[in-house]
């Protein structure tokens, strides 16, 4: 009898636990409805031929990706395996990691491939339509293994791999990102073109090899974007830095403008839609302002080869090409009819030729400048540009 009871009750034990497991089981086919739910609005969409479900894991067999607009049945990603996803109680979904498949391709002789290709931490909102961070598809993190370009049997172009990073604040008001583009090399010594070759050559840019890095954060409620830094690190050639702040593109700004981009794509008179979407444009950056602006290059050879090229090609030396420079440059920016910009710009000029180490250009503004003043200044009167946005040149410090 002892023995009867024990085996119903462990018959009755897992049947409930197989009835469970159906109730709670993931539904796949609303996975992707709420991915396209969301993407849609971030300008395209994903097709698949089948969604096949395995505990937390959700496949989508001959995924396809559609920009929204396009026509056709959209670039083929293959089967895209999706691993540690859970429902939300609200309704939405979190994925431990998105994993595409290998990428191949061969056309005209030359061969592209990609490996180890995945984001991960993503986040589908219940609904795409709900205000702010509610209804966004976020991701925490996106990584890239290699990348080849091959023409003719000849890797002309690769990368080590393509990290990014995408952190929420814990208290919601804002994202800190970075990325990093690493072990970039670009093999140029069999350009077709004997011009472009020669000048290759005499520039010593037979290969080209470096990084690229970006740090920056997002706060939501100013719409405060601050790149801190964009760099580009060239071996042999130089680093070139960006930094600039803007304020104004906000959670809302950027649904405009998602809002306007699909109208765009969505209306058949391609002309009518391209007016519609610059006025839409025109619109938008009314809301943005200027905080500030860097751009600087640090030299590592390149301006002396340049100056030295430059100078062949006249029949004089890379030093006299430098002189003839910095007698123009005053000449030049003298129409401007900016004495104060010309005084700075020159002696920066000089500088620089004299010694190529690192020249800078920044926008530092005593307050934050609505853009559409500085495209006022622009079209208006040109020569107020340096007092309107606190533009300064320097070179070597």
């Amino acid at each position: 009898m002892t023995f009867y009871r024990t085996t119903r009750l462990m018959l009755s034990s897992a049947a409930i636990l197989s009835f469970a497991s159906s109730a709670f089981a993931l539904d796949g086919a609303d996975l992707l409805k709420k991915i396209n739910a969301a993407y849609t609005m971030q300008g395209g969409s994903i097709a698949a031929d089948g969604v096949d479900v395995d505990g937390t894991t959700v496949t989508l067999k001959g995924a396809s990706f559609k920009p929204s607009g396009a026509t056709g049945a959209g670039a083929q990603l293959g089967n895209v395996t999706m691993t540690g996803v859970e429902e939300d109680e609200d309704g939405g979904y979190t994925i431990e990691q998105v994993a595409f498949p290998d990428v191949s391709v061969t056309n005209e002789g030359v061969s592209v491939s990609a490996t180890d290709m995945s984001i991960g931490g993503v986040s589908v909102p219940a609904d795409a339509s709900a205000e702010g961070l509610d209804g966004m598809l976020l991701y925490e993190k996106a990584h890239t293994g290699p990348i080849r370009i091959v023409k003719d049997g000849l890797e002309v172009f690769s990368l080590k791999g393509v990290d990014a990073n995408l952190t929420l604040r814990d208290d919601n008001s804002a994202f800190d990102f970075d990325s990093n583009i690493s072990e970039i090399k670009a093999d140029l010594s069999k350009v077709n073109d004997p011009s472009s070759q020669d000048t290759i050559n005499k520039l010593a840019l037979q290969h080209v090899d470096g990084n690229v890095t970006m740090k920056g954060s997002w706060a939501l409620e100013p719409g405060t974007i601050d790149i801190k830094d964009f760099g580009i690190d060239l071996n042999n050639i130089g680093r070139l830095d960006l930094a600039f702040g803007i304020s104004g593109y906000t959670l809302q700004f950027t649904k405009s403008l998602q809002e306007a981009i699909k109208a765009s794509s969505a209306n058949p008179d391609k002309a009518a839609a391209q007016q519609a979407t610059g006025l839409a444009m025109l619109g938008l950056m009314q809301q943005l302002t200027l905080n500030n602006a860097e751009i600087s290059f640090k030299d590592a050879s390149i301006t002396k080869r340049a100056l030295d090229y430059a100078g062949s090609a006249q029949g004089v030396s890379g030093a006299q090409m430098a002189n003839t420079l910095k007698g123009l440059t005053p000449i030049m920016l003298a129409q401007l009819n900016i004495p104060e910009l010309q005084t700075a710009v020159s002696a920066a000029v000089n500088s620089y030729l004299d010694n190529p180490k690192n020249f800078t250009i920044t926008a530092a503004p005593a307050k934050p400048v609505p853009f559409p003043m500085i495209v006022g200044a622009a079209m208006g009167a040109p020569n107020t540009i340096p007092s309107v946005i606190g533009l300064k040149v320097s070179a070597n410090n």
